[in-house]
């Protein structure tokens, strides 16, 4: 399943999507780590899985807290989807 964090508003979609099929994969879910605005957060899902997943507090406010990590031009890649090797992160914008 997908799961999307975020919100859409007149300026745009700003989703980070978490592939929770690839997620539970993961034993020690680097992401947490790799992201400079602690925006990850491991839960137990409705199946007794431990997956990723975007905090309550962050998910309206999204586009400004991933905003360190996404420049205008010069684009580096993202930490958090560098450092998910299972490829279960993706970014709407």
């Amino acid at each position: 399943m997908k799961a999307n964090y975020g919100y859409m508003d007149g300026s745009g979609e700003f989703y980070i999507t978490i592939n929770t099929d690839i997620c539970i994969e993961c034993g020690d879910h680097p992401c947490l780590n790799a992201c400079p605005a602690k925006l990850f957060e491991i839960i137990i899902d409705d199946y007794d899985d431990e997956v990723a997943t975007i905090k309550e507090d962050h998910r309206k406010k999204i586009k400004y807290d991933c905003g360190d990590c996404k420049p205008v031009s010069d684009r580096p890649p993202l930490p958090c989807v560098t450092s998910c090797t299972a490829g279960a992160i993706s970014h709407s914008w």
